[in-house]
């Protein structure tokens, strides 16, 4: 078994980079954008990584994905009069991003029915993998939000070692918390109860899942493509 298994975009990163604006670094820390931004551009990531997050009226911070390399994030904003950005962009990860006039993206849909075709396929794919995660963080409590974070981080980030699959990326429990949309408290005592019972295993802050199925078992899981059932 190989855990993991990137889905791959539709849309033709080459084409879209020829209309690129500028490019720059990011920092680890920063924002590509905020929530309530004028949104003016659309974001091509080359590399290092960047969590889209959503802020609550009360303060809390419920994360939806992580885009990597070739993924693009601000898309939402797309045809839309008087946009502003609804989510963050916060850099995870220092990396290069190509930023992209909204305007001029807009352009070339209407006049590139190839393009068109690609880039509702993949935003076709974007709102069915949101659909179903939430559909876990509604349906299966917090332990299963857990539960299904876990898988999805597995089939994004999971590396095969032996008899469990390394989550190849370090977070805290926080920001674990913030991808199930519970509190650090009861993320710390779910992962205490998985370590007890030998399902996953914690070493240098790095979770290793030791019984894949158990997890799959609990939350009724429905074995989706990993295409669709990942972090991203």
């Amino acid at each position: 078994m190989t855990a993991t298994m990137k889905p791959t975009h539709s849309i033709e990163i080459k084409e879209l980079l020829r209309f690129a604006d500028r490019k720059f670094k990011s920092e680890r820390g920063s924002f590509l954008f905020q929530e309530g931004m004028v949104a003016e551009e659309l974001y091509i990531i080359l590399s290092g990584k960047i969590q889209i997050s959503k802020i609550t009226t009360d303060g809390r911070e419920l994360s939806l994905r992580i885009c990597g390399e070739n993924d693009i994030c601000g898309e939402l904003t797309l045809f839309t009069d008087n946009p502003r950005y609804l989510l963050s962009a916060t850099v995870l990860e220092e990396g290069d991003v190509v930023a992209i006039k909204k305007d001029v993206i807009e352009s070339e849909i209407f006049q590139n029915s190839k393009l068109a075709f690609e880039f509702m396929k993949w935003m076709s794919d974007h709102f069915r993998k949101t659909q179903t995660k939430f559909r876990d963080l509604v349906l299966n409590g917090k332990r299963g939000a857990l539960f299904s974070t876990l898988i999805r981080m597995s089939n994004s980030y999971g590396v095969q070692k032996d008899n469990e699959i390394l989550i190849d990326l370090p977070l805290t429990n926080q920001e674990l918390a913030n991808f199930c949309g519970t509190s650090r408290e009861s993320t710390n005592r779910i992962l205490s109860e998985l370590k007890r019972d030998k399902i996953i295993s914690i070493k240098k802050g790095k979770i290793s899942i030791l019984n894949l199925q158990y997890l799959k078992d609990e939350i009724g899981c429905e074995n989706c493509s990993a295409v669709y059932c990942n972090i991203e």
